[in-house]
C-alpha cells in the first residue's frame, strides 16, 4: 500500500511548516545548556540599610559582610575566614561581570580619531583595571582560606590539647584478672 506525503504548505507570511524545517538540520540554532539568572535585589542579610549607608545596628553595609573580628576561639577564626572567603568570591564575580559590562558599553562609544577598533581598545584598557580588581578579590578569597589552614597548622598542638580534654571520659574497663 502506497502512502502519499503532503507537501509543506506555506503560511500566511510565506514560511514553510515547522516540521519540514526540522526534518533536516537546516537552520539549527545555538542554545546553551545552562541559564544565567541575575538578580538586582540589594539586601544585606536581612539588615535594612538607612539613608547614610549604615545598617540597623550602626554598622555600614561593608561591615555587615563580615563578623566582628574577635579571635578568641578557633571557631571564631574559622567563621571570620569563611565569611571573608565567601564575601570575596561573591564580590569577585560581581566585579568581573561589571568589567565585562563596562567593556561592552564603552566599546559602543565611537573613537574620536576614527581608528578601526579604536573604541574596543580604549574600552579594554579601562575595563582591564576593573578586571584586575576582580582578580585581587579572587586572590583575597584564596588567602582567606589559606589563613585558616595556616592557623590550623601553626596551632595544631593547642587545638589538639583542647580537643582531647573535650572528649567524653572513657568508660572504666573491667579487669577480670583482679579478684
Amino acid at each position: 500500500m502506497a502512502t502519499t506525503h503532503a507537501a509543506p504548505t506555506a503560511g500566511a507570511n510565506g514560511c514553510k511548516a515547522k516540521s519540514a524545517m526540522n526534518s533536516k538540520n537546516f537552520g539549527a540554532t545555538f542554545a546553551p545548556g545552562f541559564t544565567i539568572n541575575v538578580n538586582a535585589n540589594k539586601t544585606n542579610n536581612g539588615v535594612a540599610a538607612s539613608a547614610n549607608g549604615s545598617g540597623a545596628n550602626g554598622r555600614s553595609s561593608a561591615e555587615a559582610l563580615l563578623p566582628a573580628p574577635e579571635f578568641t576561639s578557633p571557631a571564631q577564626v574559622r567563621n571570620y575566614c569563611n565569611s571573608l572567603r565567601a564575601a570575596a568570591v561573591t564580590l569577585s564575580i560581581e566585579v568581573a561581570m561589571g568589567a565585562e559590562i563596562m567593556k561592552g558599553v564603552l566599546a559602543a562609544v565611537p573613537d574620536p580619531e576614527g581608528r578601526p577598533f579604536g573604541s574596543r581598545a580604549r574600552a579594554a584598557k579601562v575595563a582591564r583595571k576593573l578586571q584586575k580588581s576582580a582578580d585581587a578579590l579572587r586572590d583575597a578569597a584564596k588567602n582567606a582560606a589559606a589563613c585558616y589552614s595556616t592557623f590550623q597548622q601553626q596551632y595544631e598542638e593547642e587545638i589538639n590539647r583542647v580537643r582531647h580534654r573535650a572528649r567524653r571520659p572513657q568508660q572504666p574497663v573491667m579487669n577480670w584478672a583482679q579478684q
